[in-house]
């Protein structure tokens, strides 16, 4: 058990460093979820601005949606692009000639979105409250596991992402810049489930963020916790961290075995 989480470690401190010796990768890890705060931040301030009850209502929805919203995004892309990172620099092939593991590579790059997560989103908060009185921890304890069930989705989508590069190398790799913003319609960010016809609530109903962002809603305007919505996104979290963790492993291995870990990105 020491060994490998030794192993985890030093998988998460190769990248750590790099950090160190790099203000500019710091600065883009906050640069976009500050900006999209900024954005809407002052959208919510005009709403606000009206002086309606229905309006500062829908502005502190709309900050609050957009900062958890940038939890899943930050956590898929931290994962998926701490594992492009290995590929642009030649180097993945070279880490499986230590005794590192797959799912210890999986838990360190885990690990790093994490840390990558909190680095972006932790300033944006702040200064959503710094900046427009809105505080997100206001809905209470909750917002700790609405962070956990939207980091969970992210890193399950992010595996699925990685199968795909491992399957399809380069062309694949926009995706992890892209796939969650495919996701947004049907994730109910910004509007409630009901909002959707009928045949995609269906389609919204399976993904874990609507559910915590029903959840969200309830905590905002009636100051209650939404068990079923909850139970729903740590149920479909654990689902589709099992589907989209054996594709990873059934990719990983064909990798292997057909040489792709050496040659993925030439």
């Amino acid at each position: 058990m020491r060994a490998s989480l030794r192993r985890v470690w030093g998988l998460c401190y190769r990248h750590l460093a790099l950090y160190r010796r790099s203000w500019p990768r710091l600065l883009e890890l906050m640069y976009w979820p500050i900006l999209q705060m900024l954005v809407w931040g002052f959208v919510t301030a005009y709403l606000a601005g009206l002086q309606q009850n229905t309006a500062s209502v829908a502005a502190g929805i709309l900050l609050g949606g957009v900062l958890l919203w940038e939890v899943a995004l930050r956590s898929q892309m931290g994962f998926a692009i701490t594992f492009l990172e290995e590929i642009w620099s030649r180097n993945l092939g070279h880490i499986f000639v230590s005794p590192l593991r797959p799912g210890e590579l999986v838990a360190g790059l885990m690990t790093m979105a994490t840390l990558r997560m909190l680095v972006g989103v932790l300033p944006a908060v702040a200064l959503a409250w710094a900046l427009y009185g809105f505080g997100l921890f206001r809905m209470g304890p909750v917002v700790v596991l609405f962070f956990a069930a939207l980091m969970l989705m992210g890193w399950a989508v992010a595996l699925g992402v990685t199968a795909m590069i491992l399957r399809h190398g380069a062309g694949a790799e926009p995706l992890a810049w892209s796939v969650l913003f495919g996701l947004t319609p049907f994730a109910c960010v910004f509007y409630p489930l009901s909002t959707l016809p009928v045949a995609l609530q269906w389609v919204a109903q399976a993904i874990p963020a609507a559910h915590v962002f029903e959840g969200m809603r309830a905590a905002l305007t009636e100051g209650r916790i939404d068990g079923y919505h909850l139970g729903m996104a740590f149920g479909l979290d654990l689902l589709w961290l099992l589907v989209l963790g054996r594709v990873f492993r059934a990719q990983f291995e064909a990798a292997r075995r057909s040489g792709a870990l050496l040659t993925i990105g030439e």
